[in-house]
């Protein structure tokens, strides 16, 4: 096995389920499969002994949820990235999730070359967030009426940044942003390099539940500093 492939354990209760990924991503030379869990308590033993750097996480789970799961294997390893699976469109999981440390999300009937190319995605420190996803919470923090964070730590940050957290917060890559706010790409990056940096967040996602727990972006549209 080469060194360098990305370590991967797979959770999920299904051990038919857990098969058919097993062998979809080995069959990619980039990635080995260094474990698989059955329930929720198991994941985190197996993230504890194997160390893997993405963590294919089902949601419903016995013993414990993968939610739960998510939360404890971020706290005590936070390298490792969380991948959600699921059969259903995370309504109510968005939020936890993100808030539990998970990098991304993704149905379980995805396209194979979808679910390596996720792996591939999270693994590589992005975080995979569908439009959909962040619709969803726009939607969750619609309903609270007072944000979670102290709007007070967006202090430090720039203008620039700001606008940058901003738009990473409504969904767009880093293109995209770079596009509408008439920079390069690298200069972009540095961006989101320097607010992962201030915000000791592990990645996007993490930025995502920053910009809307501060009360910087709502249902409502963008609220700028004074």
């Amino acid at each position: 096995m080469k060194t360098d492939m990305v370590r991967v354990v797979i959770a999920d209760d299904q051990t038919l389920l857990r098969g058919t990924f097993r062998a979809l991503i080995d069959s990619d030379p980039e990635f080995t499969v260094v474990g698989e869990a059955g329930t929720g308590r198991e994941a985190v033993d197996v993230v504890a002994r194997e160390r893997p750097d993405v963590v294919l996480m089902d949601v419903r789970m016995p013993e414990m949820d993968g939610i739960e799961a998510t939360r404890l294997i971020c706290a005590a390893r936070p390298e490792t990235r969380v991948l959600i699976l699921t059969m259903f469109d995370l309504d109510a999981y968005v939020y936890a999730a993100l808030r539990a440390g998970a990098s991304g999300f993704l149905l379980k009937d995805a396209r194979p070359g979808d679910l390596l190319a996720a792996v591939r995605t999270v693994s590589a420190g992005d975080a995979l967030l569908a439009p959909k996803v962040t619709k969803r919470l726009i939607s969750e923090f619609a309903g609270r009426p007072v944000p979670r964070r102290a709007a007070e730590e967006l202090a430090k940050i720039t203008e620039r940044e700001t606008e940058v957290l901003t738009l990473i917060a409504k969904g767009h890559s880093n293109a995209e942003i770079a596009e509408r706010l008439h920079v390069s790409l690298g200069t972009v990056k540095t961006h989101v390099s320097h607010l992962l940096g201030k915000f000791e967040a592990r990645d996007r996602a993490q930025l995502v539940i920053v910009a809307y727990e501060t009360g910087l972006v709502s249902a409502a549209g963008v609220l700028h500093r004074d």
